[in-house]
């Protein structure tokens, strides 16, 4: 497996039209592997290539891609880097090895983490109705989505909770009293994005799909609880939407505390 990084030039078209359509991005990131078509990225029992955009400044926009072999990600360069400074010793993307990464996580370790998904749930409106998926719209009900007991033993981390001095609302409640989270965990949710573009199926000249998400992002603090199902999720993802960026999870080791 592969962690890779690639910084956008955002004064140029081609990294501007990449960045407005989730759809153009993706097939650009699959292109980025010689054997793999931009379709051919639908298998959920084994690794795949998982992506996220992190838009950090107008000027700093990075893409991140796990993947099971190494990227090249030369047409990326050309259509949305620098190519000029480009050389064999910096070719204009970062790749590194990442079992070593993944190798370093124990069970009772903690990391800060970074995500963006698309927290969806089921809901009918009628009884007897098919089910349908919906995005979750509120940041309660995205918290939520993440801190269920059954997806965080599934990907096998624990969100971590803010020591009891530190929280600005006593006990996890609102001010209606009402059983609410607040800012218990050391988890924040920005950056929601509600995208909508049309999905040309392949061959298909016919009128296209339109699609339509919400992605939003999480950052945090996570404990490890058991390590292979943790690495599973960090090369698998987590959520839906994974061809449109979505279910990425990056970890880094948080900073040393003076003492």
């Amino acid at each position: 497996m592969y962690l890779s990084r690639f910084r956008f030039n955002t004064a140029r078209p081609g990294a501007r039209r990449l960045l407005s359509s989730p759809q153009s991005l993706h097939a650009a990131v699959m292109s980025s592997f010689p054997h793999l078509l931009p379709s051919a990225n639908s298998t959920t029992d084994g690794p795949r290539v998982l992506w996220r955009l992190d838009r950090n400044a107008a000027a700093e926009v990075l893409v991140y891609v796990v993947s099971p072999d190494q990227p090249d990600m030369t047409h990326l360069v050309e259509q949305a880097g620098w190519p000029a400074a480009a050389t064999p010793e910096a070719p204009g993307w970062q790749s590194r090895p990442y079992a070593p990464f993944l190798n370093r996580l124990t069970e009772g370790s903690v990391w800060a983490f970074r995500l963006t998904a698309n927290p969806v749930h089921q809901i009918r409106t009628k009884p007897g109705e098919p089910t349908k998926r919906t995005a979750h719209l509120t940041t309660i009900h995205q918290v939520d989505w993440l801190l269920d007991e059954r997806r965080q033993e599934r990907g096998g981390f624990l969100i971590c909770e803010k020591l009891a001095d530190k929280r600005l609302l006593p006990g996890g409640t609102t001010h209606h009293n009402r059983p609410h989270h607040g800012d218990r965990y050391e988890l924040m949710v920005r950056d929601q994005r509600n995208l909508s573009f049309p999905k040309r199926q392949s061959g298909n000249a016919s009128k296209p799909n339109q699609v339509t998400l919400v992605t939003v992002t999480y950052d945090g603090r996570l404990t490890v609880t058991d390590p292979d199902r943790l690495r599973t999720t960090l090369t698998q993802g987590i959520g839906k939407a994974k061809a449109y960026g979505c279910g990425l999870m990056t970890l880094v080791p948080l900073p040393a505390r003076a003492e």
